[in-house]
């Protein structure tokens, strides 16, 4: 369990009905603040200074949802955790490739979780996947473009939206930061009757309930 006051963030206020279902403490905080790195970070910056204005800071914010993830990787239905979140798709494009904004000189594209926050979530979810979640700005849905990124990110276990956003928000505030996931399709070729919604938003729920 988490110590102290919990802001837990969605993207959509399916993931966060999905994550109040299995939370037992009812003081945790559980808002969607919309798809994409740029609403997590706006929103998830929001209600962090709304907290320290009035006089009650979170401890602690987790980004929480439904997630695609690498084949061989992790399973549909798995959870996951992130060990740091990768905005994948934040550099330029070359004739020689993909080249992230560190190497262009002109900020960091990897955010680090905090190592006690994500010792203590391993140990409440022992099974989860650890490795990186990629944040992207727009979803994989070609083969081709799941291998390049499974090259890039030869430790990536998840594809999501709003983690690296999330993070920028939380190390702006000074506050620890988490990544949660479980995984409700494949990364590739959409073919939306492989995804498993239902086992996802399960998966959620239970992962939600060694939150607090």
């Amino acid at each position: 369990m988490i110590a102290g006051r919990l802001l837990v963030v969605t993207a959509v206020e399916a993931e966060a009905a999905a994550v109040r279902a299995g939370l037992r403490e009812p003081t945790v905080t559980v808002t969607p603040v919309g798809v994409g790195p740029a609403a997590a970070a706006a929103g998830t910056a929001r209600l962090l200074a709304l907290a320290e204005g009035a006089g009650q800071p979170y401890a602690a914010v987790v980004c929480a949802g439904i997630a695609g993830g690498f084949t061989d990787r992790v399973e549909v239905g798995g959870t996951v955790l992130a060990d740091r979140s990768i905005a994948a798709d934040l550099g330029a494009e070359s004739p020689d490739g993909f080249i992230p904004l560190d190497e262009l000189g002109f900020g960091e594209t990897v955010a680090q979780v905090h190592p006690p926050l994500l010792a203590t979530l391993r140990r409440a979810l022992p099974a989860a996947a650890v490795g990186a979640v990629l944040t992207v700005g727009t979803v994989t849905g070609s083969a081709e473009s799941a291998k390049a990124l499974a090259v890039r990110h030869p430790d990536a276990v998840a594809e999501a939206m709003e983690g690296y956003g999330v993070a920028c928000a939380a190390a702006g505030a000074g506050v620890p930061f988490a990544e949660l996931r479980t995984v409700s399709n494949p990364i590739g070729p959409r073919d939306r009757a492989a995804w498993r919604m239902r086992e996802a938003f399960d998966a959620l729920t239970a992962a939600a309930a060694t939150l607090a």
